[in-house]
């Protein structure tokens, strides 16, 4: 089965328990669009759907409520006042770089939209399928937008070009990032930001057997670039992953280091004020930043442990508790 065939079959389960889950369906240009949080309500259940439709099922995403998070997450950040997003892979590679990274950005005169999901593989058009692999050509196809609008039909029949499918077999899950559901599938990225760091470092991503990743729900605030801020900050500041891989262990010290946040010159400071700074342009910022603040590397061949970083509870805490009301519905859990 390929990756967007795991993931249609995700949607076409949580699109039969649409009530439950406060989503809204409907047929755009002969897609199938899933709204899980621009109009529709959506919720924690809509953004763990969200997260595995991404991981094309090769991934368990799950929330461990307040109080109830243990281990080295705990130990790191004893008293944590939020829930924490939890991942695991045991295929991370398929999981978070094929299908669930947010590589590239829908962009049109009219509208604007991240784009993440196995979806990725189908149009392949990435450098970074160049060095994983993990093209396909997959009978049907699902991607996620983080957008604050639904995708008008000009963009619905061009992603499904895109991807070389029918409409019909087009499905495309959409999250303003204000909202729960896109607030949790963003953070369920943790996982996914540590291996995307190692590929930017080079390092030889078939020494990685498994992997998992925490990071912080954030409340979520009515404004959009609030949102963004928080989920951003919940990764750098307050990620945890934890990666099973072969090998030496020198090279582990060495590439360590250099994977979580704090090796940014702009470490320190909240996201939306680096954000803002930057002009509100990713691509200006320091790609160093956009790691994960805690990493544990576990080597599985000598049975030693290495870890990098340390989590920043105080950043978490001044972004998640800064200007930008909170809506009810944040992380009731």
């Amino acid at each position: 089965m390929t990756l967007n065939e795991a993931a249609f079959r995700i949607v076409e389960q949580a699109s039969a328990d649409a009530d439950r889950l406060q989503i809204v369906l409907q047929t755009t240009a002969g897609v199938r669009v899933v709204d899980c949080g621009v109009k529709a309500t959506g919720g924690i259940a809509a953004g763990i759907e969200m997260a595995r439709a991404a991981m094309a099922g090769l991934g368990r995403v799950w929330i461990e409520a307040v109080g109830a998070h243990g281990g080295s997450y705990a130990s790191e950040w004893p008293g944590c006042e939020w829930p924490i997003v939890a991942v695991e892979s045991d295929q991370p590679l398929a999981a978070c770089l094929a299908a669930q990274y947010a590589g590239w950005k829908v962009s049109t005169k009219n509208y604007f939209a991240m784009a993440s999901g196995p979806i990725r593989a189908a149009i392949g058009r990435e450098d970074l399928f160049d060095d994983i692999g993990l093209r396909e050509r997959p009978p049907v196809a699902v991607g996620l937008l983080e957008t604050a609008k639904l995708p008008p039909a000009d963009v619905c029949e061009q992603l499904a070009a895109d991807a070389g499918v029918a409409p019909g077999a087009l499905a495309l899950l959409v999250a303003r990032t204000a909202s729960t559901a896109g607030t949790l599938q963003v953070i369920a990225r943790s996982l996914e930001t540590a291996l995307h760091k190692l590929h930017d470092l080079h390092f030889d991503l078939t020494r990685i057997r498994r992997g998992s990743g925490r990071a912080p729900l954030a409340p979520v605030p009515d404004d959009d670039l609030v949102a963004i801020g928080r989920t951003n900050d919940a990764i750098l500041y307050g990620g945890h992953v934890v990666l099973e891989v072969t090998g030496d262990d020198s090279s582990l010290l060495d590439i360590g280091p250099r994977m979580v946040s704090r090796a940014s010159a702009d470490y320190g400071a909240p996201f939306c004020r680096l954000f803002a700074q930057a002009g509100h342009d990713f691509y200006a910022l320091d790609p160093a930043l956009f790691a994960p603040a805690l990493v544990d590397l576990v080597n599985i061949d000598t049975g030693r442990r290495h870890r990098f970083g340390g989590l920043a509870p105080e950043i978490v805490r001044m972004s998640f508790t800064a200007s930008g009301t909170d809506r009810s519905d944040s992380a009731g859990v």
